[in-house]
């Protein structure tokens, strides 16, 4: 069975070269980075593991992401002098290379800090401009960017997950995944509802009004 769900996965997006895998996959990695931290960071460090690290120069790797994370999409032509943009937007990079094994050869992790609560993302490219997120702040996931997904942060105590699967089913939002994962028993966990369409923003916000809920947050790529 193939890997790709359609023939749009194998041509890839519209985008500024030089490679959908290092250039629009590494894109949309900085764009989730961006939407789950939640505003304009201050600083942004991005370290390269496998091809990457060895590639990220020559294929523009890394003025992608940091495109990505200054909001840009994968054909802005703006994306070749993303870190001007950078300097302009007052965001202070970092670049640091790991040759250490990783399990998927085009592999960042993008740390992002500011104002806001700091955030951390694992990222894998994987073709055609198709992404993986593997983690985030620390909790393991599975998006793809593809279908919206919504974050929710919460206590790990009894009746969360039931309180915040009522108001979805409640406002009838059809889910294709669900994960939920927690680093320590009693403390921070973590929601991720895949969804056909994007969750209205007055349902995003009676998720925010339940109590343990920390944070909600819905990122897509386009």
């Amino acid at each position: 069975m193939s890997k790709y769900h359609s023939v749009f996965e194998i041509i890839g997006p519209v985008m500024i070269g030089p490679s959908s895998s290092h250039t629009a996959g590494a894109v949309r990695i900085g764009q989730i980075a961006a939407k789950v931290y939640g505003g304009l960071a201050q600083k942004a460090k991005i370290t390269f593991y496998g091809s990457f690290a060895h590639t990220y120069k020559g294929h523009g790797t890394d003025v992608a992401i940091i495109a990505g994370i200054l909001g840009m999409e994968t054909y802005d032509s703006r994306i070749p002098y993303a870190y001007r943009e950078a300097e302009k937007s007052n965001l202070e990079i970092e670049i640091e290379e790991n040759f250490d094994p990783v399990q998927f050869p085009n592999t960042a992790k993008v740390e992002l800090s500011g104002s806001l609560d700091s955030t951390s993302i694992i990222g894998v490219s994987v073709g055609g401009g198709t992404i993986q997120i593997l983690k985030i702040n620390g909790f393991e996931c599975h998006i793809t960017g593809e279908n919206p997904a919504v974050l929710v942060f919460h206590y790990d105590v009894k009746g969360r997950i039931a309180a915040v699967t009522n108001v979805i089913a409640e406002n009838e939002i059809n889910v294709s995944h669900l994960e939920v994962s927690r680093q320590e028993k009693g403390k921070i966990a973590l929601m991720i509802f895949q969804t056909d369409e994007p969750m209205p923003d007055e349902v995003l916000n009676k998720l925010r009004s339940i109590h343990e809920i920390t944070r909600v947050v819905q990122v897509k790529t386009e």
